[in-house]
């Protein structure tokens, strides 16, 4: 099966365009070569792939027929991904949700409390 169509058939994509995108872009390594769309994939192949800012590594287990329900991936591929790419997802979205983008509106009370505090200056005498 090829690599975009079997990353289609266990769910790393939501379309098949998406994967063979992301497979020309060079964002998909099979035994840690890139390769084409064409590449065809075998059983006890190891895949590299980064989607989300996260490199996730899988080895194939068998070949699905067609797309798969999301209960039966875990069947036909085995999840090499070490923890702390996910530990740095989590973290990434706390960190986007503090803070908001220049420009979109006045501040908070606490973003007017946080500015106050950090611009007054201790009285300090000598």
């Amino acid at each position: 099966m090829r690599i975009d169509k079997y990353l289609w058939c266990v769910r790393y994509y939501k379309t098949r365009n998406m994967a063979t995108e992301a497979v020309k872009k060079g964002h998909i390594k099979i035994n840690g070569q890139v390769v084409k769309p064409s590449r065809e994939v075998y059983p006890l192949d190891e895949i590299e792939l980064r989607k989300n800012q996260i490199n996730y590594k899988l080895k194939v287990n068998d070949i699905p027929e067609n797309r798969l329900g999301a209960k039966l991936v875990d069947i036909y591929r085995t999840d090499l991904t070490p923890k702390e790419a996910y530990e740095a997802l989590e973290l990434l979205k706390y960190s986007k949700e503090y803070y908001r983008k220049k420009g979109t509106g006045r501040p908070t009370k606490k973003d007017r409390r946080d500015i106050d505090d950090f611009t007054d200056e201790p009285d300090v005498d000598f």
